[in-house]
């Protein structure tokens, strides 16, 4: 029986790198889910597909938008988790002791991806350093492949391989250049989900949540987004989780507000403890 998780790239094997678990299904904001789709399209065998950024707060959901959109092609999807530490190494072929004796080359996320025709979201590009970003220069044009040097090896990506990647708008750390920028288009923008489809996202993430603590929460995120404050969905999730948690102790008889209040008072900064008095 043949191993999926290895291949052979120009006489060199590779193990691969596992796909990222199917997710919960896309609620809500379709415009930006066809957006996506549309920027990965090929007309014809001459067309190639863009390399499209997502843009956004942290939490709003960019990177279950893309895993999403790549179940709807019936494509893996993976996900590398761009730091600034991030080597040009790191994002395509990595050295490691074999126990057996020598070396052996891990092709990371994106190259996986590459060879198995799949989707890969890099996140949180905008923290990586130039030199990780020029490596990536040849996969975003026309020629479409990496080089290893670490694996003396040239990788080209197959004709199903789709790119995007995430940038949170306050985790900039590297600013990206501009060569690399021309590559990366078109920017789609991920806003707050409508009250209802938040209210959609946390009864499908947290389905066992009493309606009264969703009540409390998605009022505190609508204050939150009329404020401009950092919380998103994601927050919400674990406020109702948190709450649920509190309501359920044997010794508890705190009602939903309270316990709602607890999960807030554990989560906001000082500065926001006010927002308290608004639920």
């Amino acid at each position: 029986m043949t191993d999926s998780r290895k291949i052979t790239v120009d006489g060199v094997e590779l193990r691969l790198a596992a796909p990222v678990a199917q997710g919960p299904e896309w609620i809500g904001q379709r415009e930006v889910l066809d957006q996506l789709l549309a920027a990965w399209v090929r007309i014809d065998e001459t067309d190639l597909p863009l390399n499209p950024r997502l843009l956004g707060k942290p939490g709003v959901g960019k990177t279950s938008l893309a895993c999403a959109a790549a179940a709807l092609l019936g494509q893996e999807a993976y996900v590398f988790q761009a730091t600034m530490d991030t080597r040009p190494e790191d994002l395509v072929v990595s050295p490691v002791l074999d126990p057996a004796g020598g070396l052996r080359y891990m092709a990371s996320p994106l190259v996986t991806a590459m060879v198995r025709g799949g989707v890969v979201v890099l996140d949180e590009g905008n923290r990586m350093s130039e030199k990780s970003w020029a490596s990536l220069a040849p996969l975003l044009d026309h020629r479409r492949y990496v080089d290893s040097l670490v694996a003396g090896m040239r990788i080209p990506a197959s004709p199903e391989f789709r790119f995007v990647t995430t940038m949170n708008e306050d985790a900039s750390t590297y600013e990206v250049p501009e060569y690399i920028h021309s590559r990366l288009m078109p920017q789609i923008y991920l806003d707050f989900p409508e009250e209802d489809e938040e209210r959609a996202i946390l009864q499908g993430q947290v389905p066992f949540a009493d309606e009264a603590v969703l009540d409390y929460v998605l009022r505190f995120l609508r204050l939150a987004h009329e404020g401009d404050l950092r919380y998103t969905a994601r927050d919400g999730i674990n406020l109702v989780r948190y709450a649920m948690k509190v309501l359920h102790r044997s010794e508890s008889s705190e009602s939903a507000e309270e316990a709602v209040k607890t999960a807030l008072t554990l989560t906001l900064s000082p500065d926001e403890l006010e927002l308290l008095e608004l639920l």
